[in-house]
């Protein structure tokens, strides 16, 4: 991936986590019945939920290229049937811990929005692996998953120990928005840095030979 390349994921998971977050505060401000003091105050909140979003965006970049080295050591480490084994273990191990770990340490606390809360990420992470398949490969469909999942509860250990509702759903929606965005496109910018590189050397071996 060129810095070009690069730089268009940046800004285009920038705008895709402001316009989550913007999307997710206004519904929940609907949904919760609030409301505020004039059109400066409304215009401040939007201001406030655009900047959350682009620090979400870039939280959300930093768990992706995170993965990525990830990855690239997991491959050099184990085989490519036991890397796909560890990334399956590691996802069953993180959905279950967010799901029911607090549940049973929690003593008399309510805990189903736990529950709620690996659903939607389970729901996501099925969606954006289907499609990533049919863009790609089955090969993609692990990596999409353990990505999907695992990786978006580590992005959310934060945020879960507010142990507020309000707060996660605010911001594992955009978080899941961008994860998502970074998964499905991500071949198609290794795609063309990679022919780039072969036509570059194509053209280099053609002046060669001239």
């Amino acid at each position: 991936m060129n810095l070009r390349r690069w730089f268009f994921l940046f800004w285009t998971a920038l705008l895709i986590g402001a316009a989550g977050a913007l999307g997710t505060g206004l519904i929940m401000m609907l949904v919760n019945g609030e409301k505020t003091n004039g059109l400066n105050d409304f215009l401040l909140y939007l201001l406030i939920l655009f900047g959350s979003g682009v620090m979400i965006s870039v939280y959300s970049q930093m768990g992706f290229f995170a993965y990525l080295i990830l990855n690239y050591m997991g491959k050099g480490v184990f085989p490519k049937r036991g890397w796909q084994i560890v990334q399956i273990v590691l996802t069953v191990l993180a959905l279950l811990d967010v799901m029911f770990l607090r549940l049973f340490v929690g003593g008399d606390r309510e805990r189903i929005s736990d529950i709620v809360l690996g659903i939607m990420i389970l729901a996501a992470a099925i969606v954006t692996a289907y499609v990533k398949v049919k863009l790609t490969h089955i090969s993609a469909l692990v990596p999409t998953l353990f990505f999907m999942i695992a990786v978006t509860i580590v992005e959310t250990i934060g945020v879960l120990r507010i142990d507020v509702n309000a707060a996660t759903i605010f911001i594992v929606v955009p978080l899941l928005l961008c994860n998502a965005y970074q998964m499905l496109i991500l071949h198609r910018l290794v795609d063309v840095s990679t022919n780039q590189s072969v036509s570059g050397k194509a053209e280099q071996l053609k002046e060669s030979r001239a």
